[in-house]
């Protein structure tokens, strides 16, 4: 049996918190995928993508424009840490794992309690895909395989 492979479970988010840690490209990806799943998101960075300010403006996240701190750990049951600074990402996995936080340290694959699959979602079908961290790309061909069988399937009735 493989010990490095992570088993999938579908965790129902709606009334956790969660915080990401970065305003960048990957802290959008993530929080766009976790807007699906929940409102409970609060994203802390001194600058954020337009598409961040826009959520938040919207009322779908939360967004707080400065540098992080502990306190925004505090209650928190997933922190994604996607800043482009090492030390902080170092600085919040340890953290969170003093505190019994699930953690996501988003260029770091070693410290990472889950990952973000491929997610594809049709009417109440959510389906993850993972390769456990190895091939993103192969993630993304058999999530988009799956939307043409799904599509077909649709067709056919």
């Amino acid at each position: 049996m493989k010990n490095n492979n992570y088993f999938p479970l579908f965790v129902n988010l709606k009334d956790k918190e969660i915080l990401v840690v970065g305003g960048g490209t990957i802290a959008t990806r993530r929080i766009l995928a976790l807007t699906n799943f929940t409102r409970n998101i609060t994203c802390v960075a001194p600058q954020m993508t337009k598409e961040l300010i826009e959520l938040g403006e919207l009322g779908k996240i939360t967004t707080i424009f400065q540098k992080v701190n502990l306190t925004h750990l505090q209650n928190k049951y997933i922190v994604i840490a996607a800043t482009n600074d090492n030390k902080i990402n170092d600085d919040i996995y340890r953290l969170c794992k003093e505190q019994g936080i699930y953690v996501n340290v988003a260029d770091d694959k070693d410290k990472c309690d889950f990952y973000f699959p491929g997610i594809f979602i049709y009417d109440d079908v959510v389906i993850g895909i993972t390769t456990s961290g190895k091939s993103p790309k192969l993630a993304k061909k058999v999530r988009e395989a799956i939307s043409r069988a799904l599509k077909e399937i649709e067709e056919e009735e």
